[in-house]
C-alpha cells in the first residue's frame, strides 16, 4: 500500500491521540518526524514511538523533501501563520481547529491552496466516526421523517481547574465557541447541510480566571473572548438550528445535540467523540430506544481525517474533512462574533457540500 508521510509541527497533548493511530491504526501514514517549541517534547515522542527525526524547527520540516503532508497540532492563534508557511513551501496540510480565527485568515489560505493545488484540510474529524454517521444513515433513510430543527449545548465551568496551561483558551481564537463549537457545527453541517445565516448574543461572564491547576496555579487570566455564546442558525435545507456554549457555568453533564424530525427525533452522541448511544423518541413507541451503531471507528479515531485526506491525494477524490468543510464551519463561528457584537444577522459567505459518507472499510486503518 501507498504511503504519505506527514510531520508534526506541535507535540502537545492533543498530539499523542495522533501519534498512537498513525503508527499504530492507519495504514497509509508514515511519520517522518516532529518538531515542537518545546525540544524536550520532541524528543520524547522520537523516544517512545521510535520515529525516524526530529525537526529543530518548522522551516526543516517544510523543507524536507521526504515530507507530504503538514500537521498543524499548534495553539489556535498560531494555526494560520504555520499553514500558510507549509502551503508556501508546496506541503498538503491537516491542521487542528479551527482553521484560524478570522474570516480574513480562513479566506487567504483557502486562495493559497487553491492556487497551488494542495489539499488543505482539519479537525473535527469526530463526524467520521460510528456513532455520528449512523446518525447520518438514520436521518438519511427518513427515519425521523424531514429534519426540521436541531438543538446544541456544550456546558462547563472552563478550564483554569484543571489544565495545565489554560490562558490560551480566554484569549482570541478560544472561548467555548471558537473551541468546541467546532465540533458541533461540523456534525449540524455534515448532516443537515450549509448553514444560510445565523444570530448570536455572548457576554464575558467573568472578566478574570483564578488559575487553581498546576503549574500556573495562583496566576490570574485576563478574559479576552465571550465566554456565555448561544446562537441561531437557519441552514439551506430548512432546519433551525439553535447552540448554547459557556465555560461560565456549574452544571452536571457536557454535552447535547438532537435533531428534531417531523416523525421523530433523535438524540445524537456528544459531537467530541468518535461513539456514542444514539436515541430514537418516535411517537408510536412513546419511549426512547436505543439504535445501533452500524460503521466503524468506535474508539478514539483522531487522525481518521488526516488518514482519509491521504487517501484522497493517492486517488485524487476529494477528502471529507476538506478545505470546504473547514471553511465553511469559521464562516459559522467567526458569524456568531460578528453578530454578537453587531446584534445583527449575518449571512455565510463560504459554499459548501456534505462530504460522501463512510463506507465500510475491508480492513481496519483502511480508507
Amino acid at each position: 500500500m501507498d504511503r504519505l508521510k506527514v510531520a508534526f509541527i506541535g507535540v502537545g497533548s492533543i498530539s499523542g491521540i495522533y501519534l498512537d493511530n498513525i503508527t499504530k491504526v492507519f495504514k497509509n501514514l508514515d511519520i517522518a518526524g516532529v518538531c515542537d517549541l518545546i525540544p524536550e517534547r520532541a524528543l520524547n515522542a522520537q523516544q517512545k514511538y521510535g520515529l525516524p527525526r526530529v525537526y529543530t524547527d518548522m522551516f526543516e520540516a517544510f523543507n524536507d523533501p521526504q515530507v507530504d503532508i503538514i500537521l498543524n497540532l499548534t495553539r489556535p492563534y498560531q494555526h494560520y501563520e504555520v499553514t500558510r508557511l507549509a502551503l508556501e513551501h508546496g506541503k498538503h496540510v491537516y491542521t487542528e481547529k479551527p482553521l484560524g480565527i478570522t474570516m480574513e485568515e480562513g479566506n487567504a489560505l483557502v486562495s493559497l491552496a487553491s492556487s497551488r493545488c494542495l489539499m488543505l484540510g482539519g479537525a473535527p474529524d469526530t463526524f467520521m466516526g460510528a456513532g455520528l454517521q449512523s446518525c447520518r444513515k438514520y436521518i438519511d433513510s427518513g427515519t425521523i421523517g424531514d429534519p426540521v430543527g436541531a438543538a446544541a449545548f456544550m456546558i462547563c465551568r472552563g478550564h483554569e481547574t484543571w489544565h495545565p496551561d489554560p490562558d490560551f483558551y480566554y484569549q482570541p481564537g478560544g472561548g467555548p465557541m471558537m473551541d468546541m463549537g467546532p465540533y458541533y457545527i461540523t456534525a449540524l453541517a455534515s448532516l443537515l447541510g450549509p448553514v444560510a445565516r445565523l444570530v448570536a448574543s455572548g457576554k464575558r461572564s467573568f472578566p478574570k480566571r483564578f488559575i487553581t491547576s498546576q503549574p500556573h496555579a495562583g496566576d490570574d487570566i485576563q478574559v479576552n473572548v465571550d465566554t456565555y455564546v448561544t446562537g441561531i442558525m437557519q441552514f439551506f435545507s430548512g432546519a433551525v438550528g439553535t447552540i448554547f456554549t459557556t465555560f461560565d457555568v456549574h452544571y452536571p453533564t457536557q454535552a447535547r445535540l438532537e435533531i428534531y424530525g417531523s416523525e421523530g427525533t433523535l438524540i445524537l452522541p456528544d459531537p467530541n467523540h468518535f461513539c456514542g448511544p444514539i436515541r430514537i423518541f418516535r411517537p408510536e413507541e412513546g419511549q426512547y430506544a436505543d439504535l445501533p451503531l452500524l460503521f466503524d471507528y468506535k474508539e478514539n479515531s483522531r487522525g481518521l481525517g488526516l488518514s482519509d485526506m491521504a487517501s484522497a491525494i493517492l486517488s485524487g477524490r476529494a477528502p471529507r474533512a476538506g478545505m470546504a468543510q473547514i471553511h465553511h464551519v469559521l464562516d459559522v463561528l467567526t458569524g456568531f462574533e460578528r453578530s454578537a457584537k453587531t446584534g445583527k444577522w449575518i449571512d455565510m459567505e463560504t459554499a459548501y457540500s456534505r462530504p460522501e459518507p463512510m463506507v465500510k472499510a475491508a480492513f481496519p486503518g483502511v480508507l
